[in-house]
């Protein structure tokens, strides 16, 4: 059976200015199905639900997401069925994209619900509407971040990343993988996130699970909000991939990267900077938008 004991991963350095160390960390290799922050938001969850007997997972999340991907993965591994509610009931009458089509061979149950019912999906009430629906299943959020995210997103960071690196930047989607990088991270540390989607939300979110003060999110490369791309985005991925052979999607690793690129030519970083860049997977998502 497959365990979620932890992996080795692999880091590459990126060679794009000569005065400040880049590196990333290739959390994408983490599992070829359950990629990257995903395999990390999970691992506790699953254990969770097992060692309390739940038989079911279900849990929240739009056409290409990342999450919903990983948990269809992770339950035909481990032979635990799942449940994905799915923003948009219109998708019910369409082709279902790559993801959901993947999502669906693995075995996930897919319930496509309006968009205004699926605002309602952190009410209270609603939740007990579907734990009564589905009463074995063990309800994980959107994105996968609740506590048991945060605090397994706590070891994608390494005892030499606390001390090698002055600046960590990761994309953001709902907020769980930064903060449990925030948590991990020393004082000394600066912990840059790139959100994926427009609003101002992501802040008070994030603040949620942490006290500390040693993060920014940089909100000018969301290209129009989540899953939205342009051309510019996909010909610096398709340039990226070509310079450093790093594999990236257009959700988020991608605009996190075109950010990064473009504060570094702004000047943003101090000379001697040490930059730690997480890959946080989701490549499923190259193919969706494709």
């Amino acid at each position: 059976m497959f365990n979620f004991d932890e992996q080795s991963i692999p880091y590459q350095q990126l060679a794009l200015y000569a005065d400040l160390t880049i590196d990333i960390k290739r959390l994408d290799l983490t599992h070829p199905l359950i990629s990257g922050n995903k395999f990390y938001k999970l691992k506790h969850n699953i254990r969770f639900a097992l060692d309390h007997g739940y038989q079911q997972l279900l849990t929240f999340g739009g056409a290409y997401s990342n999450h919903i991907s990983a948990t269809a993965a992770a339950g035909q591994l481990l032979g635990i069925p799942t449940i994905g509610i799915i923003r948009g009931d219109e998708l019910a009458h369409q082709m279902l994209n790559p993801t959901l089509q993947q999502a669906q061979a693995n075995g996930m149950e897919l319930h496509f619900v309006s968009r205004d019912d699926y605002r309602r999906r952190h009410d209270p009430e609603y939740q007990q509407a579907l734990q009564q629906q589905f009463p074995q299943a063990y309800i994980i959020p959107e994105g996968g971040t609740n506590a048991l995210a945060v605090e397994g997103c706590k070891d994608i960071l390494s005892a030499s990343d606390l001390g090698n690196y002055d600046v960590i930047c990761c994309a953001v989607g709902t907020g769980g993988t930064i903060a449990g990088l925030i948590e991990a991270s020393t004082t000394q540390q600066i912990i840059l996130g790139f959100p994926a989607l427009k609003g101002d939300f992501l802040a008070q979110d994030i603040q949620h699970w942490t006290d500390k003060i040693n993060w920014q999110l940089i909100s000018d490369y969301h290209f129009g909000g989540y899953a939205k791309v342009t051309a510019e985005l996909l010909t610096f991925i398709e340039q990226f991939e070509t310079d450093h052979g790093v594999p990236l999607e257009p959700i988020y690793t991608g605009k996190m990267l075109f950010g990064l690129s473009e504060l570094i030519q702004q000047g943003y970083f101090a000379k001697g900077t040490r930059i730690l860049v997480i890959h946080s997977g989701g490549l499923q998502g190259k193919t969706s938008l494709s």
